[in-house]
C-alpha cells in the first residue's frame, strides 16, 4: 500500500533578503509540518537562495520596471509575459496545493499564472504600505496576509480578504529574542549596532563616524561599536574610528545579524521591512533612517509605524547629518531608562508567531489536512 503523496506548496519570492527571507521563515514551518515547499524565483535571487529550504527550485524569467521609455517597458513586458507562460506551464504540471508570493515583480508570473492555472493563491506584504507588484496581484489572489493592520483599510474588496499575520522571520531572530535587553549602566559600554540593510547605506558610513567625532570624549570611550559598511566604505570608516580610539567591528556584512541586533543598546539602521520585523521581535530600541525617494515610501511607513508604537526614533536622511546623530545618541545614553522603555514597546509590536501564523492560513486557504 502506497502512502499519499505530500502536498506541494509553492513559494514565489525573489529580489532581496526582504522578499527572501519571511518566505524561507514560511518554508521552515511547512517543512516541519510533512510538506512539500518548491521555491520560484528569477536568476537574480536564484544566486541567493542556496540555503533556501526547498525540496527544489524553479527559475522564472522577470523583470522589474526600472525605466519609462518606450523600449525599456517593452523589455520588462516581454521578459513578464515569457515568465508567465513558463510559469504556467509549471503550475500544470506540479499541481501545487496554493501558490504564496512574497512581493517583489519575480513574483507576477508565478502568482499569475496560478491564478489563471486556476489554484488557490496568496501573497504577504511585509510592509506598511503594499507595495507595486502586489499591489498589481492583489484584486486576483484569494486572499491577502500582511505584517502591518489595516494596510487595505479604505478598499473593501481587499479588506474583506485580507488577513494580519505580522512578518514571519528566521530561527536566528526566534533565538536572539530570547536575550533579554540590559540597559546600559551608568559610565559602562555602550553597544551600538549600525546597518544600512541588505545593499548597504553610503549615507551610514558618512554620518556616523563623523557623528562619533562629535560626542563628549567620556561617551565617546564607553561606545562598542559594530557598523555594517559597504566594501568600498569599509578601510575609511575603520581608520575613522582608530583615529578616535573607538572599539569598533567593521564589516561589509555580519552573517549573525540578529544576535548582533540582541547585543545592542541600540540599532541605527534602515527600515526596511524585516529589518523593523526583527527590531520588534527581539526587541530593541532604534533610529531607523528610511530610505528616501521610494516611490509608495515604504520604508517611512515601517519606522513610523514602530516610531507611534515608542520603539524608535524616525531621522529622515534630510536631517541626518553628524550633529543630529551625534545628539541623539547623547541624549539616548543619557536616559537608559528610555532605552529600556523603547525595548518593551518595540518587543510589544514585534510577532515571534508570525511564521506560525501564515502557515496556517496557507493551509486554510490551500485546504491542505496535516
Amino acid at each position: 500500500m502506497t502512502s499519499a503523496p505530500r502536498p506541494l506548496v509553492m513559494l514565489a519570492a525573489g529580489g532581496t533578503g526582504g522578499h527572501l527571507f519571511p518566505a524561507e521563515a514560511l518554508a521552515g514551518v511547512l517543512a516541519a509540518r510533512s510538506i512539500d515547499v518548491d521555491l520560484v524565483t528569477d536568476s537574480r535571487a536564484a544566486r541567493y537562495a542556496g540555503h533556501f529550504p526547498a525540496r527544489r527550485l524553479h527559475v522564472l524569467p522577470a523583470e522589474t520596471v526600472r525605466g519609462r521609455s518606450p523600449v525599456a517597458l517593452a523589455r520588462t513586458a516581454l521578459t513578464l509575459g515569457l515568465g508567465f507562460v513558463k510559469g504556467f506551464r509549471l503550475m500544470r504540471s506540479m499541481k501545487p496545493a496554493i501558490v504564496v508570493g512574497f512581493g517583489g515583480y519575480p513574483t507576477l508570473p508565478p502568482i499569475l499564472a496560478a491564478h489563471y492555472a486556476g489554484l488557490p493563491t496568496l501573497i504577504h506584504e511585509a510592509n506598511a504600505v503594499m507595495g507595486r507588484a502586489n499591489t498589481l496581484l492583489a484584486a486576483r489572489v484569494t486572499a491577502i496576509a500582511s505584517g502591518y493592520p489595516d494596510i487595505c483599510a479604505g478598499r473593501p474588496a481587499l479588506a474583506a480578504k485580507a488577513h494580519h499575520t505580522g512578518n514571519p522571520v528566521r530561527p536566528a531572530v526566534i533565538a536572539a529574542a530570547a536575550i533579554p535587553f540590559a540597559p546600559p549602566e551608568p559610565g559602562g559600554p555602550l553597544h551600538l549596532l549600525v546597518t544600512g540593510g541588505s545593499q548597504g547605506a553610503r549615507v551610514m558610513s558618512e554620518v556616523v563616524p563623523a557623528g562619533v567625532a562629535l560626542l563628549d570624549p567620556a561617551l565617546r570611550a564607553r561606545l562598542r561599536l559594530v557598523q555594517q559598511a559597504r566594501p568600498e566604505d569599509v578601510d575609511s570608516v575603520r581608520a575613522t574610528y582608530t583615529r578616535l580610539g573607538v572599539s569598533a567591528e567593521v564589516a561589509p556584512f555580519f552573517a549573525d545579524l540578529p544576535a548582533r541586533i540582541a547585543g545592542s543598546h541600540l540599532v541605527i539602521s534602515r527600515s526596511g521591512a524585516m529589518t523593523v520585523a526583527e527590531l520588534g521581535v527581539i526587541g530593541r530600541p532604534s533610529i531607523l533612517i528610511p530610505l528616501p525617494g521610494a516611490l509608495d515610501q515604504d520604508q517611512l511607513a515601517n519606522a513610523t509605524a514602530l516610531a507611534n508604537g515608542g520603539g524608535a526614533v524616525v531621522m529622515p536622511q534630510s536631517h541626518f547629518t553628524p550633529e543630529s546623530f551625534a545628539a541623539a545618541v547623547a541624549r539616548l545614553a543619557s536616559e537608559p531608562s528610555r532605552l529600556e522603555a523603547m525595548a518593551t514597546a518595540a518587543r510589544a509590536m514585534g510577532r515571534a508567531d508570525a511564521a506560525e501564523r501564515l502557515a496556517a492560513l496557507v493551509l486554510e486557504i490551500g485546504k491542505i489536512h496535516v
